[in-house]
């Protein structure tokens, strides 16, 4: 199995994206290849770790002191572009690169596929029950206060009928005007 994971990740056999050509001699990018190489190289001898260089190499560009001390900004905005260029690449090959493999994984097992499937399926169905549970609790603790709010004006409508009998009932709880001597 260790055998067969070490290739697991290699690079597929074409590059439907080819890395950027690299920058004219004497043009601005030059910076972008010194802050490169300020990261520890290593040949990427798998898809993951060219995907991580060039994480890499995309953060170096952004903290390079000749970006710091630079004044050119389109020379640093081509830089650090190009960086990103490169990583969102070698993103989308490893993308592709899983892609694959899924749909191999779905060729050669595809009881596999829909065991997967069917957990996933599983785990939605859980969750929207907590949710219609988590609906429901809030549904009956507001039907609670409705029918509190319903029974409250029964009462007090008990003791008196119309807008004019609430308007005794309030001026009765008027406290009389003092008197002045």
């Amino acid at each position: 199995m260790a055998a067969s994971l070490s290739g697991m990740f290699s690079h597929p056999p074409q590059n439907p994206n080819p890395p950027p050509p690299p920058p004219p001699p004497g043009s601005g990018a030059t910076s972008v290849a010194s802050a490169s190489t300020a990261v520890p190289v290593r040949p990427p001898s798998t898809l993951v770790d060219e995907l991580e260089a060039s994480f890499e190499a995309c953060f170096a560009s952004l903290v390079s002191q000749d970006y710091v001390n630079g004044t050119d900004q389109e020379e640093i905005r081509t830089g650090v572009e190009q960086c990103i260029q490169k990583f969102l690449d070698v993103a989308r090959q490893t993308e592709c690169f899983f892609l694959q493999k899924r749909l191999q994984l779905a060729v050669q097992k595809p009881e596999q596929v829909i065991k997967e499937d069917v957990s996933e399926l599983k785990n939605e169905l859980q969750r929207k029950e907590a949710l219609i549970q988590k609906h429901l609790s809030k549904l009956r603790h507001w039907q609670q206060v409705l029918e509190e709010i319903n029974v409250q004006p029964k009462k007090s409508s008990d003791l008196a009928q119309g807008p004019l009998a609430y308007l005794e009932q309030a001026s009765a709880n008027i406290p009389a005007p003092l008197k002045q001597t």
